[in-house]
């Protein structure tokens, strides 16, 4: 089946080609439309072969002939419906079901219809609902839940409403004891209730489905398109990219209106901060905007990525975090896991990373106490996920008593209790011990280990008046500090 029907498209595209894609989508779209319509009583087969046919055709030569297609489509299903032919409907109505099933058209059209249809629920209305769900009412389910709800409360409310009729007032009655009603209600039912075994596809259908990804024909799909707008006579310019576009501007205009207007406002007022920041570049308003007005790390980094900030400029990410982090008047972490991810994506916002602390271990003599403590917890949080190594330590000299000042001695020593008492046992030891072997790293283990003996273990110890909870955290410290003291001789460097 699939061989015969891919000569077919790429006759058709030829033919589209050469003679305009308008008068090209209106010769195919009638004849198709013409041989369905007329095919074989009901058959699902004739009518997935012209699904994929046209999806396939759409695909290769773009977004409009399915519009078009459609749109005849829909004119061609109100005219079976007003004479009556059922036959054509149902055949019309798998067609339909069938662009669905392949990709062409979102259930958003399809829902739109079965809506139209449950208002009357008369004979052919009841047909042509049976038709759609039986032959792909899961996959709405499963696609649009909550539109699937909307429809099964329509419906009953609809034959509610039935119900109440006097007998002899438009058959109300007979439609209500139909066997075909009966039928649809269970069918819903059993949808609703997620009872109703998925359709099983044919190996053929399977095949025309990966034929049809192969030629990406989601690219293609109609979203958001109502039946009424197939059916509008005055359809002008590129109506099938406005979709739902038309009924949000209607139904919600103000609604619309106050959404931006409010964003307007808070890019504003971001802009401000901005400015106040010192963020003097255009760059760095931008990273800080985004930094700042993230939903979350991971939406923020996806929003930095999409900059593609050009030459070094993207040495500024880094920078603009550190300083967003440092501003705040206590410590977020939201900042160590934006900055954490940045240096698994990319090595070199571990490079500037590194360079950023070196520059503001410099200045910790002069910095305020809430930037030294939220610098301290963002590094321990980077150096507990493996982010960056304690070799960025390396810059500093422990061991010299005039560069640990009462301020800088303050950071090391938060940077230290935080990251003993947040992590695990085999945490710490995988710490120390990336840094237990290199040779040019003998002066930062030194220094480390007198830092920790002087200024953890020994004034805590000899400290007094200490409360329960403080003597907890110092055991666990404690115990902490003979981990990392093991890891730092674990020469061998064997990772837990």
């Amino acid at each position: 089946m699939l061989k015969p029907l891919q000569e077919k498209c790429l006759l058709f595209f030829s033919l589209v080609q050469s003679h305009g894609r308008s008068l090209g989508a209106h010769i195919v779209g009638d004849e198709v439309l013409a041989s369905c319509s007329k095919g074989p009583r009901g058959n699902e087969q004739y009518a997935a072969v012209f699904g994929a046919f046209v999806s396939g055709i759409a695909a290769s030569v773009g977004m409009d002939f399915g519009a078009k297609v459609l749109a005849s489509l829909a004119a061609s299903f109100e005219e079976e419906y007003r004479k009556g032919d059922g036959l054509s409907l149902r055949n019309l109505t798998l067609l339909l079901a069938y662009l669905y099933m392949f990709g062409l058209c979102s259930s958003d059209l399809i829902y739109d219809l079965l809506t139209r249809l449950s208002q009357r629920l008369e004979e052919l209305d009841v047909s042509t609902i049976l038709t759609i769900l039986q032959c792909c009412g899961m996959g709405l389910r499963r696609d649009d839940p909550a539109a699937m709800k909307d429809f099964v409360i329509g419906v009953q409310q609809q034959v509610q409403k039935l119900k109440t009729l006097p007998a002899g007032t438009q058959d109300g009655k007979t439609k209500i004891s139909g066997k075909r009603m009966e039928f649809m209600l269970e069918t819903i039912c059993e949808i609703k209730n997620n009872k109703k075994r998925p359709k099983e596809e044919s190996t053929p259908h399977n095949r025309l489905k990966k034929w049809l990804q192969k030629l990406r024909v989601e690219e293609v799909q109609l979203r958001g398109i109502k039946w009424d707008k197939l059916l509008d006579p005055n359809k002008k310019g590129q109506w099938w990219h406005s979709g739902d576009l038309e009924t949000i501007v209607k139904d919600s205009t103000a609604e619309i209106a106050d959404v931006i207007d409010a964003e307007v406002a808070e890019a504003q007022k971001m802009i401000h901060l901005a400015s106040a920041q010192r963020m003097n570049t255009e760059a760095r308003r931008a990273i800080f905007c985004i930094i700042m007005s993230g939903e979350d790390y991971l939406d923020a980094f996806e929003k930095i990525l999409r900059l593609n900030l050009p030459g070094k400029q993207d040495r500024e990410i880094v920078r603009v975090l550190v300083e967003c982090c440092l501003q705040e008047k206590v410590f977020n972490k939201y900042y160590s896991l934006l900055a954490a991810k940045l240096c698994h994506h990319d090595k070199n916002h571990k490079f500037t990373l590194q360079y950023c602390l070196w520059d503001h271990f410099k200045q910790l003599d002069s910095m305020e106490m809430r930037r030294l403590a939220n610098l301290a917890r963002f590094l321990a949080d980077l150096i507990g996920s493996f982010s960056l190594s304690l070799a960025v330590l390396k810059a500093m000299d422990f061991t010299d008593s005039a560069v640990l000042t009462s301020k800088v001695m303050m950071h090391f020593r938060i940077l230290f209790e935080t990251l003993f008492t947040q992590h695990s046992d085999n945490d710490i030891w995988n710490i120390f011990t990336r840094i237990a072997s290199p040779p040019e790293l003998e002066n930062l283990r030194n220094g480390l280990e007198l830092f920790i003996h002087q200024h953890l273990t020994k004034n805590d110890l000899t400290g007094s008046q200490i409360g329960p909870t403080e003597t907890t955290s110092l055991i666990i410290i404690i115990n902490k500090i003979k981990v990392a003291k093991k890891a730092l001789a674990n020469v061998s460097g064997v990772l837990l």
